[in-house]
């Protein structure tokens, strides 16, 4: 079995991270603050009309653009038509000047945002064997660690003004996603092309329960991801944007080794399901310690251990999900359909959190998504026992 280039992989894996500081900082920091400026006290409710709305823009333009570089046999063009797009409409932000007109601006912005997304995903799907896809996993958890870290750059006091952010992160993106395109050089189609016939039937239904499996995750990611601002301000007042952002940077990046030594072990061993069942167990006994947090230190605890677990967690898993869509003729699309585990969540978590948080906390919250945890703990052992293990040669 062919191999990719080393080169290529660490290219693309800081591609894709450039989607990641697209989006990270923007939705977890600057929104919200820009949102509380003008909302006021009806800003967790407009934060979840954007996020819902967002959620569906991003899920049609997953599967819509997917299929598009399926159609045209190309990704590159798509990416960077994306790319395009995603810079010029988060320079627009500042233009705004109610929540409804900002709504409407993240709506467009999330379909720009997978137009280039949705293409990178399956040109990994096109290039990458089998046995490397742990290895790749392992480097995609440098895609949270630098949108986080970029969120600590751009909100270090005094560096600059609120537009001034949009900007540096416009740039850290481009700068990001641009090398793997222009220098890149993958070879050709290592990753083979349909899957034998008898292989068709099995690999579904490991397709479904990975997808339930990630996606009882995210609900989980998806929620911390929006609203880990308000529950560290909920437990002590003097947190800020910066100190918040800081911790989830320090948090992820953390994540980034043991992401790469889990996921090469994967390989090498040919356990490629192994470490997604213990990374979701850990994440159900974060969020019951997060549950049961009374004061700033016990939460800061909690979640370092959320997020370190949950990214190596996303990480492996949206490499090993490339196991199981291996439909050469159609990577786009199903990744896009796929990709609805991300944006899905995104769905459900707001009105779930209004319906939960102000009559009961985020400690009933978060318990019920620790079930969601477990359960996919228990969906991933019975994948493991499905998937066929490849081991990386040599």
């Amino acid at each position: 079995m062919k191999r990719q280039s080393s080169i290529f992989l660490w290219l693309y894996a800081v591609a894709w991270a450039g989607g990641a500081i697209a989006y990270v900082p923007f939705l977890t920091i600057l929104l919200p603050v820009r949102v509380a400026e003008m909302a006021g006290d009806q800003r967790v409710h407009w934060i979840a009309y954007m996020t819902f709305f967002g959620a569906i823009a991003a899920s049609a333009g997953g599967i819509a653009f997917g299929w598009l570089s399926d159609v045209t046999r190309s990704r590159p063009p798509w990416i960077i038509a994306g790319l395009i797009g995603t810079l010029i409409l988060m320079m627009c932000v500042p233009l705004t000047q109610t929540p409804l007109q900002l709504l409407l601006l993240i709506v467009a912005w999330q379909l720009a945002l997978n137009m280039m997304l949705a293409p990178l995903c399956a040109w990994a799907a096109d290039l990458v064997p089998p046995g490397q896809l742990g290895y790749l996993g392992g480097l995609l958890a440098l895609s949270p660690a630098l949108g986080s870290a970029a969120g600590a750059l751009v909100t270090i006091p005094g560096l600059a003004g609120p537009d001034e952010r949009l900007a540096l992160v416009a740039c850290l993106v481009a700068v990001c996603v641009l090398p793997a395109l222009v220098f890149g050089r993958p070879l050709l189609d290592p990753a083979g092309g349909e899957p034998p016939q008898a292989d068709v039937g099995r690999s579904r239904a490991n397709a479904v329960a990975m997808w339930i499996a990630r996606f009882l995750v995210q609900v989980s990611e998806a929620t911390l991801f929006a609203y880990l601002y308000y529950y560290f301000r909920s437990i002590d007042s003097t947190q800020d944007a910066g100190s918040i952002a800081r911790l989830f940077g320090f948090v992820l990046c953390a994540a980034v080794p043991a992401a790469l030594i889990v996921g090469r072990w994967s390989d090498l061993r040919g356990r490629p399901i192994l470490p997604l069942v213990c990374t979701a167990l850990i994440i159900a006994t974060a969020l019951v310690l997060m549950a049961s947090s009374s004061g700033a230190r016990q939460a800061i605890a909690a979640y370092v251990l959320f997020g370190f677990a949950t990214t190596i967690f996303l990480s492996l898993h949206s490499a090993q999900t490339l196991r199981v869509l291996r439909s050469a003729s159609r990577r786009g699309r199903d990744l896009g359909i796929f990709n609805l585990t991300n944006t899905a969540p995104s769905l459900i978590m707001p009105w779930l959190t209004v319906a939960i948080v102000p009559e009961f906390g985020f400690s009933t919250l978060f318990l019920l998504l620790s079930s969601f945890a477990l359960a996919a703990a228990l969906i991933l052992i019975l994948v493991a026992r499905g998937v066929r293990p490849t081991r990386e040669p040599g």
